[in-house]
This record gives C-alpha cells, structure tokens and sequence, in this order.
C-alpha cells in the first residue's frame, strides 16, 4: 500500500513537474544568444532593418541578438530552416512579404507552410512602394496614367525587378484595378529596370522608394503617387493611389517576427514586449523611416490577422494574373 501511494506520489509530481517546464522556461528565457535570420541577402533592406531592430532588442533581453542572412530560393530558403528549428525562442525568422503572404500561392510547393510551421510575433514595419514613370511620358499624376493607357492601347510597358516581388504584384493589383493594360517585363533586379526605365524603353514601374527617390528628385524619373494607405513624411507632395482614383488600392511590403510553431506562449509575449519597446524606441523609428520603413508593433494575434489578409489579397492577385514561379 505504501509503495502504491509513493508510485502515485511520484506520478503526480512528474505531472506537476512536466506543467511548470514551460513556466520555467519562460522565466529563464533567454539565458543563451537569439538569431534572427534574414531570408534576404546582407546589405539589403530587410537585412539593415533587422539589425537595427535586434541591437535595440540586446538591451531589453539582457542577450546578444546576432542577424543571420540566409538568402535563396526566394526567401523560402531561410524560412524552411526557421520552420524546422528547435520552437524555444532561440531563432526567429525575420518573415517577409514573400514568406508569409505571396510565395504559398506563387510556388506549386513549400518545402513548408507559413500558417502552420510558424507562430506570429510581431509585425515591425510596412513600407509604401512608389509609382514612378519616365519623365517623357506626358502624364504627370495616375489619372492621367490610366487616361493614357486606355487611349493609347499597347504604349505602356511595365517594368520590375523580378518575377513574384512585391513590385511586381503592386503593378498586377494596380492594372487590375485600374482596367488598364501595361505588360509585364521582369528584369533581374531593380538596377537594370530602372535603367530602362530612365531610357524610355520601359514606361512604369513599381519600386522602393529609398531607391526611386534620388532619380525622381534628380528629374530623371516622375512620381505619381505612392502605394500606402497615407502619404509619405519622406515626400509628403506624392499622394497615395488610393487617394488618386482608386479607393481600394493599398500595397506595402512588411517584414515581422515569427518563430516556429510550438514555441512556448510566454516566450512569445517576452519576444513581443521586447520588439514592440524596440519599435517603439525614437531612435528607431527615426532609424526606420529614414529607410522609407513606417513602424508598427502589434500583437501576436493582429499580427496573424494581418497574414491571413495579405495572403487572400495577394492569393487572389497571383491567381488572376496567372503567375507561377515553377
């Protein structure tokens, strides 16, 4: 009898024990280095976005946070190592646009899925994209642009810097809107677009505005109007598309912080409070917007909002467009 009620004693206390392991956890955490990969090449914006958001992070978690850039296959590279990471806290994808949102219904295949490999964090930065065409073209704001293409049929070509990206997409949602027809030419990046672009060989594009604001600023190239739901501090003249004749129109592209699906709820909420206090910090987000980058902060649950939003938005536009990256 006595075994029996130690054997049960003993039971209980492993249950109790395997209960509190996520407490534990969660209070311990973190006690080692946190990595954030970067599914992008180093140098990039999304790269330079992420460490200025992790050098805030160390101060608030008492640990270092190092950036790894693990770029390929269209971003997909990065986040499948994220997705089979240990879920404690320790790596974190730094998710993008293409991530979360456009590449589940661009590529036939992801060696994984966004929704289920991965728990929302925070969402850190959306940033606008600029409408810009060649200075000859005689349009000078986006009414006049769909004027002329619709008087002009087949004199409108529409550049990017690749198959997939977000500038490509905010082109397909802008067309598609807009019942104009402007097609498609996919360079190999944005340098060689914009060359084009500044030669006349091309007449509209969809770019960054970190680096479409030096040409338009120089004359080289025309703004018409930005693709955020307000306009930019950075150029407060330029108004929005949406405010340009079509209402519905917002694209930005975002980055946020996800972590394997799994992770223990109260290492998320650290993560979260760490991010958002970075966020919230003026020298980051005067960091940010220097880049073009408007800062959020969110919580895990708007976040995954978001997500599920941007993925039907940019779902639909793919299927329409007839667009396959395989």
């Amino acid at each position: 009898m006595m075994r029996r009620s130690f054997n049960l004693l003993k039971v209980l206390a492993l249950g109790a024990a395997c209960l509190a392991a996520p407490t534990a956890q969660a209070q311990d955490f973190p006690n080692r280095p946190i990595k954030i990969v970067v599914p992008a090449a180093a140098g990039g914006p999304t790269h330079i976005t992420a460490q200025m958001l992790a050098e805030k992070m160390q101060a608030s978690l008492g640990q270092p946070v190092i950036v790894e850039p693990k770029p390929g296959a269209g971003n997909n590279l990065g986040a499948e190592f994220v997705a089979k990471s240990a879920p404690d806290g320790y790596t974190l994808l730094f998710a993008t646009t293409g991530t979360h949102a456009i590449n589940q219904t661009l590529f036939k295949k992801l060696p994984f899925d966004p929704i289920k490999d991965f728990d929302p964090v925070s969402l850190v930065v959306q940033y606008p994209l600029m409408l810009v065409v060649s200075s000859d073209l005689p349009v000078k704001s986006v009414k006049e642009l769909i004027e002329y293409a619709r008087k002009n049929p087949g004199k409108l070509n529409r550049a990017s810097g690749g198959m997939g990206t977000s500038m490509h997409l905010s082109g397909e949602l802008f067309v598609k809107q807009a019942n104009i027809e402007a097609p498609h030419i996919p360079y190999k990046g944005s340098a060689p677009a914009l060359n084009d672009l500044m030669g006349g060989h091309v007449q509209l594009m969809f770019d960054s505005m970190i680096t479409t604001m030096p040409l338009v600023e120089s004359g080289q190239l025309r703004a018409l109007a930005v693709t955020g739901k307000k306009r930019s501090p950075l150029l407060p003249n330029v108004p929005t598309i949406a405010e340009s004749g079509l209402p519905d129109y917002e694209a930005t592209g975002w980055t946020g912080i996800v972590v394997p699906a799994g992770t223990p709820r109260d290492v998320i909420m650290k993560l979260n409070g760490a991010i958002v206090e970075a966020i919230k910090s003026p020298p980051v987000q005067e960091a940010f917007r220097k880049q073009a980058a408007e800062p959020v902060g969110s919580s895990p649950e708007e976040f995954a909002a978001f997500i599920r939003k941007e993925t039907d938005k940019w779902g639909a536009t793919i299927r329409a467009a007839g667009i396959s990256a395989d």
